[in-house]
């Protein structure tokens, strides 16, 4: 019987990002705190911008953002938002969304799966992914339980489990 086998990834969907940027920019232009201060949120390239006159309004784009990515299902943990910077009379935030599992980070949940996690399990890093196999699928399932259980810094999904 051939190995069963997911892969555990940080990935996320671009649309919904695209989606959640969207509803966060139609709430500032329609909130009565926002009114005539410039507040915006809007793609510069591969970053995220966020403009107002103050640091406490650019801050409060940033939580209106990220309250629509919670409601979006996707993990904050791959939002990486820089502090507010003055740039003229304008206080910007530059936020990026970070996809793939480091090295590093892959190696770590590695040595988790191996430490912690039933024998006979093997985990494999295979660029920005790492492939988990067993003969059982039961130890896979334990292998899961246990990766949701710990609080990584970046966000974890696992996916083609067959």
């Amino acid at each position: 019987m051939a190995d069963s086998s997911f892969d555990i990834v940080s990935k996320v969907e671009r649309q919904e990002v695209d989606n959640a940027l969207n509803q966060a920019a139609k709430e500032i232009s329609q909130r009565y705190d926002f009114k005539g201060v410039g507040a915006s949120i809007s793609w510069s390239g591969e970053k995220i911008l966020m403009e107002a006159n103050s640091e406490d309004r650019v801050n409060a784009i940033l939580d209106v953002f990220q309250s629509k990515l919670v409601k979006r299902g996707i993990s904050l943990k791959a939002l990486d938002a820089g502090e507010p910077q003055l740039s003229g009379k304008e206080y910007k935030i530059f936020a990026s969304i970070e996809e793939g599992i480091s090295q590093e980070n892959a190696k770590k949940v590695a040595k988790i799966i191996r430490d912690e996690g039933p024998k006979g399990v093997k985990a494999q890093v295979q660029g920005e992914e790492l492939r988990v196999s067993s003969k059982s699928r039961d130890d896979l399932q334990v292998i899961i339980a246990l990766l949701k259980g710990k609080d990584f810094d970046f966000a974890l999904q696992f996916v083609n489990y067959r």
